[in-house]
C-alpha cells in the first residue's frame, strides 16, 4: 500500500480535476477514491476512463497509503492528523499550512533546484500566487522589475461547488424577479463585482488575500527573484478561473514585442495584438496560464500593462502532481 495514492474528497470540483490530470500519467493507475461526504460515498465513478468507486472516508483505512491528497474540505486533515497515518500529506485544502514541517510548494515555479523536504505535509501554494509567480519570474529574468500592482479577480470555483451553484442560483433568481441565496458569499455576486463579501458569508476576501500573499512571498523567497507586488483581490462573478490585471514597473522598460517574447515559452502562452485577448472561460481546462492585452503605461515612462488568465483548479491539480511524483 506504500505506493497507494489516496484522494480524499474525490467528489469535489477540484477532487474531480485531481482525477483528470492524474488520469493523464501512471500515476491515476494508483489512485484510490475516498468521499468525504458520506452521501457521496459508494458512488461509481471513473478514474481516465476506467470505472472506479469513491469509498467512504475512515483515517483508520487510509493510514497505510504512501500518499494522502486532501481536496474536501478543512475537516479532513483534522480528521487525519494525529491519527497514525504514515504517508505523505499533499493538502490542496490549506488545512495543513500551520503544521509543523509545512512546505508551500509549487514545482512549476521552484527555480532553485534544491532537493525538496518531504519530512512534513506538502501544502499546495494558492493557485493565484502560482500564476503571479509563473508570471512576473519569466519577465524579472529578461528585463528586471522595479515594483507591480495586480488585482486578482476570484471566480466562484474558489469556494468550490457550492460558490458555483450560488451564483448560477442568484442568477436564476435575478431574472426571475425572487429572493437570492446568500449562504456562501452573503452578497449579491450575480451581476456584481465585490470588493468584499458580506458579514455572514463563508469566508472573507481579505482572508484569501492573505493566504495569495503568504504563498506569493514563500515562491518569490529564491535568489534573483522579483520584488513582492502589491495585490488586492476582488471577487468577479463568473464560475471559474482567475483573471489578473497587472501592472509593472521595470527598471529599463522592454517593448509590447520584447515583453511578449519574454514570457512566451512553457506554462505561458502569449497572445499578441493581433489575436484575440485571453479569457478565464477561454482558458479552462488548460494548462499554465495565458497572457496578453500588453501596452505601455501612457502616464509612467517605464511601466506597463497586462492581463492574464489561469484555470485554478487545474493549476493546482498539476502542481500537486508534480508533488506527488516526486515522492513516488
Amino acid at each position: 500500500m506504500a505506493d497507494t495514492i489516496a484522494l480524499v474528497g474525490g467528489e469535489t470540483m477540484l477532487g474531480r480535476e485531481i482525477r483528470e490530470v492524474f488520469s493523464e500519467s501512471s500515476i491515476g493507475a494508483q489512485m484510490r477514491l475516498v468521499a468525504e461526504e458520506a452521501e457521496a460515498a459508494g458512488t461509481l465513478t471513473e478514474i481516465g476512463g476506467t470505472a472506479a468507486f469513491l469509498e467512504r472516508f475512515d483515517p483508520a483505512e487510509i493510514e497505510d497509503a504512501g500518499v494522502i491528497v486532501l481536496a474536501g474540505s478543512l475537516e479532513s486533515y483534522r480528521s487525519i492528523s494525529g491519527k497514525g497515518v504514515s504517508g505523505i500529506i499533499v493538502d490542496l485544502t490549506y488545512a495543513a499550512e500551520e503544521a509543523p514541517g509545512a512546505r508551500i510548494r509549487a514545482p512549476l515555479v521552484e527555480e532553485d533546484g534544491s532537493e525538496p523536504d518531504l519530512s512534513g505535509p506538502q501544502v499546495i501554494a494558492h493557485p493565484a500566487a502560482i500564476a503571479i509567480r509563473l508570471l512576473l519570474g519569466r519577465l524579472h529574468r529578461a528585463y528586471p522589475i522595479a515594483r507591480s500592482v495586480i488585482h486578482v479577480f476570484a471566480p466562484a470555483s474558489e469556494r468550490g461547488t457550492s460558490g458555483v451553484e450560488e451564483l448560477q442560483q442568484q442568477t436564476v433568481a435575478l431574472l426571475s424577479l425572487r429572493q437570492l441565496p446568500k449562504k456562501v458569499f452573503d452578497a449579491q455576486l450575480s451581476f456584481n463585482i465585490l470588493a468584499q463579501l458580506g458579514e455572514d458569508a463563508e469566508y472573507s476576501l481579505l482572508e484569501t488575500e492573505e493566504r495569495i500573499e503568504r504563498h506569493l512571498a514563500t515562491l518569490l523567497d529564491q535568489p534573483e527573484a522579483p520584488p513582492m507586488p502589491s495585490l488586492k483581490l476582488v471577487q468577479a462573478p463568473v464560475f471559474h478561473g482567475y483573471s489578473f490585471s497587472l501592472w509593472v514597473e521595470f527598471e529599463e522598460p522592454p517593448t509590447a514585442a520584447e515583453a511578449e517574447d519574454a514570457l512566451r515559452g512553457e506554462s505561458i502562452e502569449v497572445r499578441s495584438e493581433s489575436e484575440e485577448p485571453p479569457t478565464n472561460a477561454g482558458v479552462a481546462g488548460q494548462s499554465g496560464v495565458s497572457a496578453g492585452v500588453i501596452a505601455p503605461d501612457r502616464n509612467v515612462a517605464n511601466a506597463m500593462w497586462m492581463w492574464m488568465v489561469a484555470d485554478n483548479l487545474r493549476l493546482a491539480a498539476e502542481n500537486a502532481a508534480l508533488v506527488v511524483k516526486e515522492i513516488l
